[in-house]
């Protein structure tokens, strides 16, 4: 049974249009032009309870329109969106109540005093009873390792620190559904991973749902199994991060070290590019297999080394925004 349920939702906003120059911009204090952009277009998708999503696209797309209504701030124009049957812009004080949100290039944490100060504030807010309060505090302090920096005033800390307290804040009162915005921007790789670690690790003991908006595919690739594609506001691909792989992942980059000079040209090399030491190639795996192209190359040159990646996962989404067109 789905946890969330978006049904044609479609949102249009009033933009309005001003040209460049000081004339049109004294013309425009008396006479203003406007245009329709529809931010989302009859998009519909649902999501399991624990589920996570990766929801993703490029600038514009209509990322953040969604999350907006899925989170009860906007209302959509047309459509319909239930999350554990409540419509979020309709009951909206019960149904902050079961949402968290963090948005990485934003914080619900007051500057000036420690993040303790403000989880006291957040207790008060959505009324949460003392006893379960801290209960539930002193776990997200040593999960999230927060002991040493907890009373420590947030301007001092470092992002990775700020980050891990901004996720504490958004589950103080245990929402049923986690709203990530960018939430590992900025971060080193080591509080990334911890970052990544803690969202799986919530995900899997309080089935948490998460929806995770990002341009990192790291992250994606770290904790989504779904992914939904969205671009010019509508959802251009839903489905398993596994199937987007097996679909685009074909591309091998081989790195020969050699120092004798190769011509070769057989079906499958996509691309062959003479560098200092040797020669660079991607192949299309599914032509050529790599055992089968070392095999050829061997037999021309004497290798002295050799290095083979896969291809990542940035490049198989920017192939399927080619693909798609966007």
């Amino acid at each position: 049974m789905s946890f969330i349920e978006v049904k044609h939702i479609t949102k249009t906003f009033k933009v309005a249009k001003k040209k460049s120059g000081l004339k049109a911009s004294f013309k425009s204090f008396f006479k203003r032009d406007y245009k329709m952009v529809e931010a989302v277009k009859d998009i519909s998708f649902s999501i399991a309870k624990g589920e996570i999503i990766g929801y993703i696209g490029p600038n514009g797309a209509g990322k953040s329109t969604t999350i907006k209504i899925l989170s009860g701030i906007l209302t959509p124009d047309k459509g319909q969106c239930t999350v554990g049957k409540i419509v979020p812009w309709k009951n909206r004080k019960e149904y902050v109540k079961k949402i968290g949100v963090v948005f990485g290039q934003r914080s619900q944490l007051w500057w000036d005093i420690p993040a303790e100060d403000t989880f006291d504030l957040l207790k008060d807010i959505y009324d949460i009873p003392e006893e379960r309060y801290q209960k539930v505090k002193e776990e997200l302090v040593e999960k999230l390792n927060l002991k040493d920096i907890i009373n420590v005033p947030v301007r001092q800390l470092s992002l990775g620190q700020r980050m891990r307290c901004e996720i504490a804040a958004s589950l103080l009162h245990e929402p049923e559904i986690l709203f990530l915005d960018e939430p590992t921007i900025g971060l080193d790789a080591i509080s990334k991973q911890q970052v990544r670690d803690f969202i799986k690790r919530i995900n899997k003991e309080k089935k948490t749902t998460i929806i995770l908006t990002t341009h990192d595919m790291s992250d994606i690739d770290a904790l989504a199994k779904r992914i939904i594609l969205i671009g010019k506001g509508q959802v251009l691909y839903d489905g398993s991060l596994q199937k987007l792989k097996n679909n685009y992942a074909n591309k091998r980059y081989i790195s020969v070290k050699t120092k004798d000079s190769l011509n070769i040209r057989n079906k499958g090399i996509i691309q062959k590019e003479k560098v200092k030491d040797g020669y660079n190639f991607c192949i299309d795996s599914k032509t050529i297999n790599i055992s089968d192209f070392l095999s050829i190359i061997s037999k021309k040159v004497q290798i002295e080394d050799v290095e083979i990646d896969n291809e990542n996962l940035d490049n198989m989404i920017v192939n399927l925004y080619e693909d798609l067109k966007i």
